[in-house]
């Protein structure tokens, strides 16, 4: 993780640090003492020299509390029972934070663990009926109504839209000339680099960051829809010939638009059809993206399981190694883009272009330098085996997608403390 930390710090001081006319995202609240303290009275006290009175003083902080008899009650010390539910209400609040990842690495482990049911479920195609649950649930989930707020910010969204489908599937040929052995590995991270943008990571963090929401949403939006037309061919042009074998590219299409458009487009219809599924899902918006995470954990588990054969040939230092890349690939992408979002701002105006609001350059960066999961595991289940065992494939890419929004929550985290020490500077 120093490498990523030191990574976020060189694109911070790259993209952000010039740029301070807008507000901050956060602001911390620093609980001061009240300035109106009250002032005793000058008054004369006639001091008795002969009757001194001593009041015991106590070594704790804790002030004594009097019962109705004028009795001290002492300070109670803190129970097992009190300190069993803290630790609980601590898991909890960690689980709720991190659902995702955890039900990813579960799925895996009780793949590897148990296989028997993991086959049996992938024998009876519940894979297809996961995958058409997650995109269900997406076009639910999807809110256009501010996408409108994002038309000012429109060179900026081009350029995203741009990078995520065009330019950063060139990385898969990068990524091909390492030699890895299982080579699905390599593969699969290639398939990984072609996707476009993650389905909620990417808003949810520029929401933290302060960024444009509606900018992120609207690159979000788009680059799905159109990326399940682009990635046939993106797999076809980068990797099946690098590789040296042919993908269909017309089935795969056909097999994508039935697996994940026409389900996008479903739910997005309920949604705008009936005020009341929108209602019912924008006041339950913990709980979608739960059940969606736990589809989504669905396959990996089938994948797994039909695999765990052969990832247990798997050495640990290659898996490490695998990790390694996965952690290079999403480095090189925040880097990639931080150089063309500075680049357009040159061009276009300074200080004074839209490239270089901090809003829009939060958004555009995080956005356009991740890549989508449950997307790239429908893709590698519509290539059935092509470019190889599709557990081998997916095992890498979901270290991939783990380590992205680790790397992502301390670039934010970074940018969130380097404006408040900045905005503590600017009032001392």
């Amino acid at each position: 993780m120093a490498m990523a930390f030191v990574g976020t710090k060189s694109l911070y001081s790259l993209l952000v640090l010039s740029h301070r006319s807008n507000p901050p995202a956060f602001s911390f609240q620093i609980s001061h003492f009240s300035s109106n303290v009250a002032l005793l009275p000058s008054t004369s006290l006639a001091l008795n020299r002969k009757r001194r009175s001593y009041c015991p003083i106590r070594a704790c902080g804790l002030p004594d509390k009097k019962d109705d008899g004028g009795r001290i009650n002492e300070p109670t010390s803190v129970s097992g029972s009190e300190k069993r539910v803290s630790w609980f209400e601590t898991l909890s609040t960690f689980a709720n934070n991190n659902f995702l990842p955890l039900a990813l690495v579960t799925g895996v482990a009780v793949g590897v663990a148990n296989p028997s049911l993991g086959c049996l479920a992938d024998r009876y195609y519940l894979s297809k009926f996961s995958t058409f649950g997650i995109f269900v649930i997406s076009g639910l989930t999807l809110r256009t109504s501010e996408i409108s707020a994002s038309v000012e910010a429109w060179p900026v969204a081009v350029y995203g839209l741009v990078s995520i489908l065009l330019l950063t599937p060139y990385f898969s040929r990068l990524i091909l000339q390492i030699h890895l052995q299982p080579q699905e590995f390599v593969t699969g991270l290639a398939i990984f680099s072609c996707m476009p943008t993650t389905l909620s990571s990417g808003v949810a963090l520029t929401q933290l960051a302060g960024g444009n929401s509606a900018l992120a949403l609207a690159m979000t939006v788009i680059s799905n829809m159109l990326g399940i037309l682009a990635i046939p061919f993106s797999i076809s042009k980068f990797i099946a010939a690098g590789v040296g074998i042919a993908v269909p590219t017309k089935e795969l299409l056909r097999s994508l638009v039935l697996i994940l458009l026409i389900p996008l487009i479903f739910g997005k219809i309920l949604r705008e059809s009936f005020k009341g599924v929108a209602d019912f899902v924008d006041g339950n918006r913990m709980l979608f993206p739960r059940i969606s995470a736990i589809l989504l954990s669905l396959v990996p588990w089938m994948q797994v399981s039909r695999s765990r054969s052969l990832l247990l040939m798997v050495k640990p230092k290659i898996f490490l190694a695998a990790i390694g890349m996965g952690t290079f690939l999403h480095i090189a992408l925040l880097a990639f883009n931080a150089l063309g979002i500075r680049t357009l701002a040159a061009f276009s105006g300074g200080n004074k272009s839209v490239f270089s609001k901090r809003r829009n350059v939060s958004a555009v960066l995080l956005v356009a330098s991740q890549k989508t999961l449950p997307v790239m595991v429908a893709v590698v289940e519509q290539l059935r085996g092509a470019l190889g065992e599709s557990g081998l494939l997916v095992l890498p890419c979901i270290a991939a997608h783990i380590v992205q929004i680790i790397i992502d929550s301390f670039l934010v985290n970074f940018w969130f403390t380097s404006d408040d020490s900045s905005n503590n500077l600017k009032v001392t």
